[in-house]
């Protein structure tokens, strides 16, 4: 074994041995450099073979660079304009009254159970903790985890902060944990409330050693956090408009520098440009896709700016052009397709869920992506 990665399956995360970086594909391309064994999916470079392997950091693009880089404008988002949520309904929610120790409680009953529906990889159980895209990722990384004849990962993250925001009424229907563990990685878990109790709904996380640190969270004289709307003003710009600027990137490979670097940002951009640049010298064409799936969670930062979470969903598509050169997907692309060479196209979806950091506008300050979760949902070709 040449080093140990971080897996990341479910919203839990546990040092597990691997192989070291994937060589490359059988044929042409890989859909991902992630490191064998582990669960991230896409847009993960691998570890700088200089370094220790402790665990990959995901990149993604930022969104579309204007002329001058010195102007700094997001477009309006039309909401009725939104893409649906491809048959997902989204999470309905329902406000209740909860203090802090009633929001760890519920996260750590959830911390619990989710260890337990993961070492018996029990989609049914999953259904009872988690919800939206969350469950659907959760689900295809056991389905992933069967067809390659191992088990998923399960543990235990150290005792977590919480941030509980309320309304005017002293209601919430959510609330974010964030646990870090030095040298493995920060994580945070968003809670909803929903008709049938509380669910997981978001997770990202931050593999980087050190992590970078997260904004301090604005709370009140009672400790609680204020919550967002998708539209608040006085940010570089609205939590929406970040979402679709940042997926808008993703899409169309272009850096941004409305948007800080990182693994998420212009990391990815480079990653998937390369990726890009291979196909075309073998006659094979790859297209994009990104669409933001589900609502987007703000909180106050003490700075007057805000930390987002939010979803989307991805799909990259690998098309022949002309006859000659296969493609072999690899990480649990691969596994779902058992590594067959396709010869005409070859696509994977993914879910995806992010955490930003969006500056106040006064600040000349950039946005900051801070974390990520990704999981293959289904891939195929032709």
């Amino acid at each position: 074994m040449s080093g140990i990665v971080l897996t990341v399956v479910s919203g839990v995360a546990i040092w597990a041995a691997a192989s070291g970086t994937s060589g490359p594909a059988t044929t042409l391309t890989r859909a991902t450099p992630a490191p064998a064994g582990t669960s991230w999916e896409a847009v993960l470079p691998p570890p700088d073979p200089a370094l220790p392997s402790s665990g990959a950091v995901p990149p993604s693009p930022d969104a579309a660079a204007s002329e001058d880089s010195s102007v700094v404008t997001f477009p309006t988002v039309d909401a009725s304009q939104e893409n649906p949520s491809s048959g997902n309904p989204p999470a309905e929610s329902r406000p209740v009254r909860l203090t802090v120790r009633d929001a760890r409680r519920v996260h750590d009953r959830y911390a619990r159970d989710l260890s337990l529906a993961q070492q018996d990889m029990d989609d049914r159980a999953m259904g009872r903790l988690e919800r939206g895209l969350a469950l659907e990722m959760s689900r295809a990384a056991f389905e992933t985890a069967r067809v390659q004849g191992t088990g998923a990962a399960a543990g235990l993250w150290p005792r977590p902060e919480i941030w509980v925001p309320r309304d005017t009424a002293g209601t919430t229907d959510w609330f974010v944990a964030v646990a870090h563990e030095p040298q493995v990685a920060r994580v945070s878990k968003l809670m909803t409330s929903t008709p049938g109790g509380w669910r997981l709904t978001a997770f990202t996380a931050d593999t980087r050693v050190p992590a970078a640190p997260l904004p301090e969270i604005a709370i009140d004289a009672d400790g609680y956090a204020t919550s967002l709307p998708e539209d608040a003003p006085g940010l570089l710009a609205t939590p929406r408009q970040v979402v679709h600027a940042h997926l808008a990137s993703l899409e169309s490979t272009t850096p941004d520098p409305r948007f800080a670097d990182g693994p998420w940002t212009d990391e990815a951009v480079t990653f998937w440009r390369q990726e890009r640049s291979q196909l075309e010298k073998s006659g094979w064409e790859l297209s994009l896709f990104y669409r933001p799936e589900g609502p987007v969670r703000s909180l106050m930062t003490s700075d007057g700016g805000a930390l987002v979470w939010y979803g989307a969903r991805s799909t990259d598509l690998r098309e022949a052009r002309r006859a000659g050169a296969t493609v072999t997907l690899n990480g649990p692309a691969g596994i779902r397709t058992g590594g067959t060479a396709f010869a005409r196209s070859a696509s994977v979806t993914y879910g995806r869920m992010y955490v930003a950091h969006i500056p106040p506008a006064s600040s000349g300050e950039r946005v900051r992506v801070l974390g990520e979760w990704s999981e293959v949902l289904e891939s195929h070709g032709t």
